[in-house]
């Protein structure tokens, strides 16, 4: 959460205002807004927010601020980072599906070319922040959960490390990783601001710094990253339908990221390695980890067009992995 800092605040409402055109605008979803020292820069900014509390601690303050407007703020009772959880039987606040969290919010579903419909702003729980991009990833490239409603923009800091890891070339070796061309794949992501851990408590029982540390990649900012769906995503050959097999395959390839890709390709018992590498003019001898975001998508779609690749065990595992 925002320790109290105005400053921080009316950089991260720059941020979340640029680029606005004319038009209806999207709906901002703030989550953990805590005493709402953004929520409240947002509002004297004239901006609509939706402010998703997880801890009730907050909401009797952020319902009183809600109750003294005139529409402009709407607090719900919910964790954004549990939204849709898994199992069965009941889901109680501040749990929540994310079709009633759509419709307690008043939005509707938009077609995926269409504009963004709702910015989305928070800060990742730093300790889970591998798997929330995985599980959003996911939901992306599925589109389920929140994607459902469209190309949802997400506005989120995240630590210094990760945003390397999202951003990263094959040159990079280490930072270089799936995550990275699925991310890069899936969104154009941009860096709106970078603020020292200071700014932020990540330690509430001891109020001290609790920052993840790393050996390899700098990680001394939080840096305020936006995602935003590419808009032809689904056009080519790639379709929420088989988007776990190209997410699989991406897996799979750097699974041994110094193997030669053709070696990868003869392993799902595939004989058009070779042919399918000159067809696209990728290099026989290219490691997996030698490719480009985009070099995984062609080489998927040109794959989709072989009644071969279905028939292979690499079919039979991506199946595995959907049900699991």
């Amino acid at each position: 959460r925002f320790i109290a800092c105005p400053q921080l605040a009316r950089t991260v409402q720059r941020c979340l205002q640029g680029g606005a055109g004319p038009g209806p605008q999207p709906v901002l979803v703030e989550c953990a807004p805590g005493p709402g020292i953004l929520t409240r820069t947002l509002l004297n900014a004239g901006v609509r927010v939706v402010a998703l509390e997880s801890n009730s601690a907050f909401l009797l303050n952020l319902q009183s601020l809600e109750n003294s407007l005139d529409g402009q703020l709407k607090v719900i009772h919910c964790d954004f980072f549990r939204l849709d959880p898994l199992g069965t039987g009941a889901v109680k606040p501040p749990a929540m599906c994310s079709d009633t969290l759509f419709e307690t919010m008043g939005v509707a579903a938009v077609p995926w070319r269409a504009d963004v419909p709702v910015k989305i702003f928070g800060i990742l729980p730093h300790r889970k922040e591998r798997n929330t991009l995985w599980r959003l990833l996911f939901a992306l490239y599925e589109c389920s959960s929140i994607y459902r409603y469209g190309r949802i923009e997400l506005n989120f800091f995240i630590g210094e490390k990760e945003y390397k890891v999202l951003t990263a070339k094959p040159e990079d070796a280490r930072a270089y990783q799936a995550l990275t061309v699925l991310w890069q794949v899936g969104c154009e992501i941009q860096l709106l601001h970078m603020e020292p851990w200071s700014s932020f408590v990540t330690n509430l029982k001891t109020g001290g710094l609790a920052v993840p540390k790393t050996t390899w990649l700098p990680n001394d900012h939080l840096c305020l990253v936006r995602l935003t769906p590419q808009q032809n995503l689904f056009t080519g050959g790639l379709k929420p339908t088989n988007s776990p097999a190209f997410i699989f395959m991406v897996k799979q390839c750097f699974a041994k990221p110094k193997s030669r890709l053709i070696d990868r390709l003869n392993s799902w018992s595939l004989d058009i390695g070779g042919k399918l590498l000159k067809e696209l003019e990728i290099p026989k001898n290219a490691k997996t980890r030698d490719l480009y975001p985009e070099d995984y998508r062609r080489l998927f779609e040109a794959l989709q067009t072989s009644d071969m690749f279905t028939e292979t065990w690499f079919h039979d595992e991506v199946l595995e992995s959907i049900r699991n």
